[in-house]
């Protein structure tokens, strides 16, 4: 049993597609038992590109307009100067090639292929690699190119050129076969270290068999009560008003005698 076995895989390509990069990858998965539709703009057959000639013919399964992408487990988007270069001009493929990339399936891209992954803004942040004259291209819409064989960054391979035919095919089965991309995991927050408060209730225990036990607070201290204020058996009487310049006596206090003064002889 094939590592493919019951998925289905779309071709986009249309007239002028490099032919070695469409049979070769096409072929590989079908011996691996996926099944391989060709998805074109236009019914009939679209005729591919070899050694700077044109080449065989290739049976179109789906017309573009009608294809379903939701019906597919992957995408394959060869390469070859004219077939990209037409299909970013329209807006239907376009569109195919979105709804794989918002779906997170799959997709493997060799030589000019990328171009339409650029029309769907799907390369921004992007580990890629692609045919050198489209470096460029995909560096402006935010890739991070490389120089490589092939590159994997999140269920994406891409290859540089007919040359690199053979790893491309391995590494397309083996991400095709991992299927969609899986959310990647949000990091988790660092945990608030825990601060004891003098005086605070501890924390309930959990026993080993998992049931959770309360335990009351402790009490409360209990308040002091107010002291009422007593007035002082010594509080000093109210002032009274001044006579004669001078304060009266309180009542029952006696007179200090008068000194008189000495009679002149």
């Amino acid at each position: 049993m094939g590592r493919l076995e019951g998925k289905r895989v779309a071709v986009l390509a249309t007239d002028g597609f490099e032919q070695s990069e469409l049979t070769s990858p096409r072929k590989a998965l079908e011996a691996e038992g996926a099944k391989v539709e060709v998805v074109a703009p236009h019914v009939g057959s679209i005729r591919g590109w070899k050694d700077k000639n044109w080449g065989d013919s290739v049976e179109v399964a789906v017309v573009l307009e009608s294809a379903r992408p939701e019906l597919y487990d992957a995408l394959l988007l060869p390469g070859g100067v004219m077939s990209p270069d037409q299909l970013r001009r329209i807006p239907a493929a376009i569109d195919f090639v979105g709804k794989f990339v918002a779906a997170r399936k799959p997709i493997a891209a060799i030589c000019h292929g990328p171009l339409t992954l650029v029309e769907a803004g799907a390369v921004d942040g992007r580990r890629m690699t692609s045919y050198a004259s489209i470096k460029t291209d995909l560096i402006n819409a935010g890739a991070k190119w490389e120089d490589e064989p092939y590159v994997i960054d999140r269920g994406l391979v891409t290859s540089r050129s007919p040359g690199d035919l053979p790893v491309f095919n391995e590494k397309m089965i083996e991400v095709f076969a991992q299927g969609p991309i899986v959310e990647e995991p949000v990091a988790e927050e660092a945990e608030e270290e825990e601060v004891e408060v003098e005086g605070a209730p501890a924390a309930e225990p959990e026993p080993a068999g998992g049931e959770r036990v309360l335990v009351a607070p402790p009490p409360a201290p209990a308040r002091r009560p107010k002291r009422k204020k007593v007035a002082s058996t010594g509080a000093r009487a109210k002032a009274t008003p001044r006579k004669n310049g001078r304060h009266p006596k309180p009542r029952g206090a006696k007179q200090a005698p008068r000194r008189r003064a000495p009679k002149r002889r």
